[in-house]
């Protein structure tokens, strides 16, 4: 059958539940996965075909789209920071936002840090996106990532070996820790495991951490709300905050002279999230807006030196 003619039957499957622009979206990375090929590949060659056997995978993924499951899930795979990164029902899908967070962090080590070893601590890591990127990224920097779930982790280590990068994981629920120093590491090596201790000072803490709060599930999309890991997405309304105190109290005791924390936040409370850190004296506190507009990123440090 040609590729070409499935387009249109994809559309058709699809368009009472998607628009079009989202639909040719799945089409496009459907076709790269299953065929290595992409939209102007197709362009190019309008009679490329595929066989009954590469029509039955389609045609499954057709079924799992039309109950809006999500296409990164369907495929067990998804690009982050232009890197590759298996995902599941364990593990949150990277998002666009949390890309800019990435790129922030790497920019701001390439002025603060460009040379010097640095030790980066990401907490709640589900697949690992922002401390695997880091690592890439970052060749100066010891990352260690912290998340609850050993079934993410799972996923994390695989994505660090697929990566070829090397990233300290612990399964700890963070709420529960007291000292991060006193965290011991699983470190696995590609492949030759070793301890690890986290060192008392810590120079970059990261965190996505749960924040969507109940009250807003109605604004949360079916593909979201009913196939990825409600734990590490809601909080209760009544302490939306219950994990930015948190880790700002560890980040307190063990961030390095001029360390920095850096927050992925609920939209709707940047400035009750600025207010939280100011209140445990934190300085140089940055909110920043997303590619959308809305407030999703800040950063601070302990110290009141003047920010670049």
């Amino acid at each position: 059958m040609l590729l070409k003619s499935y387009k249109s039957t994809f559309l058709q499957e699809l368009s009472s539940l998607y628009d079009e622009k989202e639909i040719e979206s799945f089409f496009y990375i459907v076709l790269e996965s299953f065929h290595n090929k992409k939209r102007i590949d197709l362009a190019l060659n309008p009679a490329m075909e595929m066989d009954a056997v590469q029509l039955l995978r389609w045609e499954s993924v057709l079924a799992d789209l039309k109950t809006e499951k999500p296409i990164q899930y369907i495929l067990g795979e998804t690009e982050f920071y232009g890197l590759p990164f298996l995902v599941n029902e364990n593990t949150l899908i990277p998002r666009p936002e949390t890309e800019e967070l990435v790129e922030w962090i790497i920019s701001d080590n390439n002025i603060q840090h460009p040379t010097s070893n640095i030790q980066l601590l990401d907490i709640g890591t589900g697949s690992g996106c922002i401390a695997i990127s880091l690592a890439k990224n970052l060749p100066n920097a010891q990352v260690a990532a912290i998340d609850v779930s050993e079934k993410a982790l799972a996923t994390a280590h695989k994505n660090a070996e697929i990566n070829k990068v090397d990233v300290n994981f612990i399964n700890v629920d963070i709420l529960k820790v007291d000292e991060l120093s006193e965290l011991p590491f699983c470190h696995t090596e590609r492949g030759r495991s070793a301890n690890f201790q986290l060192p008392t000072s810590i120079d970059i803490i990261v965190s996505n951490p749960p924040y969507v709060r109940n009250l807003e599930k109605e604004e949360i999309k079916p593909n979201v709300l009913e196939y990825e890991p409600h734990l590490a997405l809601f909080v209760e309304d009544n302490d939306a905050l219950l994990f930015y105190r948190k880790i700002a109290e560890l980040a307190k005791k063990n961030l390095s002279e001029n360390g920095k924390l850096y927050f992925e936040i609920n939209q709707y409370l940047g400035k009750e999230t600025v207010e939280l850190l100011e209140e445990m004296g934190f300085k140089n506190i940055v909110l920043k807006k997303d590619i959308y507009g809305n407030d999703r990123m800040i950063s601070c440090k302990l110290n009141s030196e003047t920010e670049h």
